[in-house]
Parts: C-alpha cells; sequence; structure tokens
C-alpha cells in the first residue's frame, strides 16, 4: 500500500478513489488542487499524472492505464504523426526525394542552432555553387567561409569544407551510408551522422533534435524539461520508429516540434496528440531548468562576427589598421583575432594583413 502524504495523516477525509488514480481529498484547497475537471473521469478538482498529483501518490488504475498507456508508441502513435506531417509538413528543398545525400548534408551542418528562415537563401547559394563535394573541396576554405555570410557559427562553413575534402580523399566523392562512417567525417556529430543516414539512406536510425526531444518529452515523459538529446532520448525513439517510413516518421516528428509544440507557444488544440498527450493532462507544468538567454552585445562572439564581416566583404587583404576599425576595445579586438586565427577562420597575408583563408 502506497504511503499518504504526511500532510494528510490523522485527517478524517476519505480520499477519492477517481479513475486517474490520484488520493488528493476533495477538501483540498484549490492552491494543492489543480481546480479543473480530470481529463479522465470528469471529477472536478482532480488532476492526472503519470506520477504524481499536487504531491499526492497515484494508484494503478486499469482504466487510467487504458488512457495513458505505457507503450509509448500509443501515445506518440505514427499513424496519427505522419497523417499531419502529409498534410502540414513544409515544402523544403532538403525534404525532395531526389535531393541527394550531399544537399541533406549541407543542410543539416547549417541547421544546427540556425533557423530555416535564415537557412534557406544561403543552402540554395551554395548548392548552386557547390552540387557536389567535389566543387567544394576544390576551391579555397575561405570561398566556405565568405558563402557562409551572417548564419553565424562560421566554424561549420570549414568543417563542410574539411568534410568535403575528406569525401573526396577517402570514399570516392560518395557521402557515407553507414552512421558509424560518417561519424569518422571531419566536424559530423552523433545528430548529423543519424539525420544523414535517416533523410539521405532511409535508415531507422533515431533523429532526435531540440524539437524532437520535446515533442517526446511532453507527450511521454509528462514534463516538459529542455537541454541536449541523451542516449536515453535515442534509445526511446528507437522503439517508437515505425517499421515502415521510419525516416519520414522522425522527419514528422521534428516537424510537429518546430510547428505546434513549440517551445514558448504550444498551439495544443491542434496538436494530433492532445487527446494522449502527458504533459497536457498534466496541465502543461514548466520546466524545471531554465534556459538562460545568451548575450551578444559586446560579446566576443559579436566582435569576431564584426571582423569576419569586414574581411568577408574586403576583394583584397586588409592591414590591422583597417580592420581594428571593427571595434573600438583594443584588447578585447586583439583576443578575437587571435582566436579567429587559432579557430583558422582568418589567416595572415605576407605576415601582417589579414584575410580569409586562402
Amino acid at each position: 500500500m502506497r504511503a499518504t502524504p504526511r500532510s494528510a495523516r490523522g485527517s478524517s477525509r476519505r480520499p477519492v478513489r477517481a479513475l486517474c488514480g490520484c488520493r488528493a481529498p476533495r477538501a483540498t484547497t484549490p492552491t494543492i488542487r489543480c481546480g479543473i475537471f480530470c481529463a479522465q473521469c470528469g471529477i472536478p478538482g482532480v488532476r492526472p499524472s503519470p506520477l504524481r498529483c499536487a504531491g499526492w501518490s497515484l494508484n494503478s488504475n486499469p482504466v487510467a492505464e487504458k488512457r495513458f498507456s505505457l507503450n509509448p508508441r500509443d501515445l506518440l502513435p505514427p499513424r496519427a504523426i505522419l497523417e499531419f506531417f502529409a498534410h502540414h509538413g513544409r515544402d523544403l528543398p532538403w525534404r525532395h526525394p531526389a535531393i541527394g545525400a550531399w544537399p541533406i548534408l549541407v543542410s543539416e551542418v547549417m541547421l544546427q542552432q540556425t533557423p530555416v528562415a535564415r537557412v534557406l537563401p544561403v543552402f540554395e547559394h551554395w548548392l548552386r555553387t557547390w552540387p557536389t563535394p567535389g566543387h567544394l573541396a576544390a576551391d579555397a576554405p575561405g570561398d566556405a567561409v565568405r558563402a557562409w555570410g551572417r548564419l553565424g557559427y562560421p566554424r561549420r562553413a570549414l568543417r563542410l569544407h574539411a568534410c568535403a575534402t575528406a569525401i573526396i580523399t577517402d570514399h570516392g566523392g560518395v557521402v557515407p551510408e553507414e552512421v558509424d562512417v560518417l561519424l569518422t567525417l571531419p566536424g559530423v556529430g552523433d545528430y548529423t551522422a543519424r539525420a544523414v543516414a535517416a533523410f539521405a539512406y532511409g535508415a531507422a536510425a533515431p533523429v532526435v533534435d531540440t524539437n524532437v526531444r520535446r515533442v517526446i518529452n511532453r507527450a511521454i515523459r509528462g514534463n516538459n524539461d529542455a537541454g541536449p538529446a541523451t542516449a536515453a532520448d535515442r534509445s526511446l525513439m528507437q522503439t517508437l520508429l515505425p517499421d515502415q517510413q521510419a525516416a519520414t516518421f522522425s522527419a514528422a516528428v521534428m516537424e510537429l516540434g518546430a510547428l505546434i509544440c513549440t517551445r514558448a507557444a504550444p498551439e495544443c488544440g491542434r496538436c494530433p496528440l492532445r487527446e494522449s498527450c502527458r504533459w497536457l493532462a498534466a496541465g502543461q507544468p514548466s520546466s524545471e531548468v531554465r534556459n538562460k538567454k545568451q548575450a551578444w552585445n559586446g560579446t566576443d562572439r559579436q566582435v569576431r562576427g564584426r571582423i569576419l564581416a569586414l574581411l568577408r566583404d574586403a576583394p583584397e587583404p586588409l592591414s590591422e589598421a583597417e580592420v581594428r576599425l571593427a571595434w573600438p576595445d583594443a584588447e578585447q579586438w586583439q583576443r578575437c583575432v587571435n582566436s579567429l586565427l587559432a579557430d583558422k577562420l582568418i589567416a595572415r597575408a605576407d605576415g601582417q594583413a589579414l584575410m580569409l583563408p586562402s
């Protein structure tokens, strides 16, 4: 028999044996109870939750278990997700059936921490300029940085250039298919390797980005916790993949998180999972971990961006005096120049002038 919360010991009130399993007394104050109708049985003031409700333990109950199945596929049904994607998925160039593995690899690198709207024009220009890994490998790394423009995190451009070179040198110009082999490419991490294997080659590889993690956390775990994907997330996603259309399912869950199950303003009324979502039934509890907003003004990132912008737009190398115009703080400017040189995002010409790498 489960323990009763300490605050209720010695009370003469009989707990309500609600269909959802909640044992909270009817007389519990509204500040503790949710004050809404139970999603399972209609009893006022009872809130369902996978584990606890307002501090009161939940009993195992067949009716509740039928509503909130322990089978993850019942909480995130492939059919509902795929139907949503078929009707509401965006028409993005990297999703076209005949797009090929190289454009998908490029898109996945560009989409890291960058919104789709910012990626689209750069992606299209990039593919017109370098339609294959061989085209990119034949040009200078600085050309890749210049084409990257203001997409942010410009080291990704250098990694893509190094990746293209490795594909030409070690893989005959063909983007590898297996996750383990993709992981050997410069700058390709676990997420990117699985995304390319799934979206380019149809592999049943679990693809978990921040959008996917948000959906499975809310729908299955009943929480709104943020943070990077974990091995447990990938393992859970693996169990959710249907036998058919596994890659499409991964893209569909990702799209659901991007369009409906958003971080700040989820549209639960439009969600295909609204009838089974544990987070919605629990009253949309907030995350225990608050995301810290990254500062920008006055940071080294801003200074580095200004220096790169000057060199990117210059037709020839610039003297240090010209580049110093990018930022008034000489000490911070020098620190940022040194870090850009160390990252090989810029280079020296004739020992003094600065330029993009050749």
